[in-house]
């Protein structure tokens, strides 16, 4: 009866020490689970190219830029804008072209981003194909392509670039064609392209010689094209992104 009574005892402190010691290994885990995170958050393949610029060229209305992180060197095309070497910036993510050859720079690229812009401060992306009417927008706007003489498209919804801007009241809401020289191009950014497009006509001190319009479609820049979409006038994005005139949903055809 005593030794049943001490192999109870022995066991009951057996049992106890064995929840004792288990009690910590449930626990430990704990602090562990957050190094994922963190891995993740550094590792997030969802997040834009960052880094310190090394090395940098403007050609066809694109600037490149050679970022360097951790001894690594990422090559990232965006809309022609001033970068300097030297400073660190970050892109937004964008589509990764292997073998890319530029034919106005004559060379290929191993790999290379084609970003919408760098990340901006604000909630708007940067550079949504220049805003126009917003404040300092001007100096933001594709200066006036000299070499843009693109005759007027035929039929009755045709107009050129000035046009648009001097009936752009009239205009809001209907189907317009307009045809010109693509100038600059925005890629991807909320989804669409952005494509600047001139004709010779139009004032660039008043702002009406660049217009831009949304699309699926791409094209390049240098490419004559003639735009199918739908006018809006005073349009407003936020942010200061306001345009007084923009041609959304178009269809672009060479």
């Amino acid at each position: 009866m005593k030794r049943s009574g001490i192999l109870m005892i022995a066991l009951i402190m057996m049992i106890g020490s064995g929840v004792a010691y288990a009690s910590p290994e449930k626990s430990a885990p704990a602090p562990a689970a957050k190094r994922p995170s963190v891995k993740a958050e550094k590792d997030d393949p969802t997040a834009g190219p960052s880094g310190k610029v090394v090395e940098t060229m403007d050609s066809g209305g694109y600037t490149y830029v050679c970022l360097e992180k951790n001894g690594k060197k990422t090559w990232v095309a965006v809309s022609q804008m001033k970068v300097a070497v030297g400073s660190k910036m970050t892109f937004q993510p964008g589509q990764a072209m292997p073998n890319f050859t530029s034919k106005s720079l004559g060379r290929t690229f191993d790999s290379i981003i084609f970003s919408g812009g760098p990340v901006a401060s604000s909630t708007a992306p940067a550079d949504w194909g220049a805003p126009q009417g917003a404040t300092g927008s001007k100096a933001q706007i594709a200066s006036q392509d000299k070499t843009a003489k693109v005759e007027k498209a035929a039929g009755p919804n045709a107009y050129t670039v000035s046009e648009v801007y001097a009936k752009r009241s009239a205009l809001d809401k209907k189907t317009v064609i307009v045809k010109g020289k693509v100038v600059k191009i925005s890629q991807g950014i909320m989804g669409k392209n952005w494509i600047h497009i001139q004709d010779g006509s139009g004032d660039q001190q008043k702002g009406t010689h660049n217009l831009v319009t949304t699309s699926q479609d791409m094209s390049a820049v240098g490419d004559i094209v003639t735009i199918t979409g739908i006018l809006a006038k005073d349009r407003d994005f936020g942010a200061g992104y306001l345009y007084k005139a923009i041609v959304e949903d178009a269809k672009v055809q060479k």
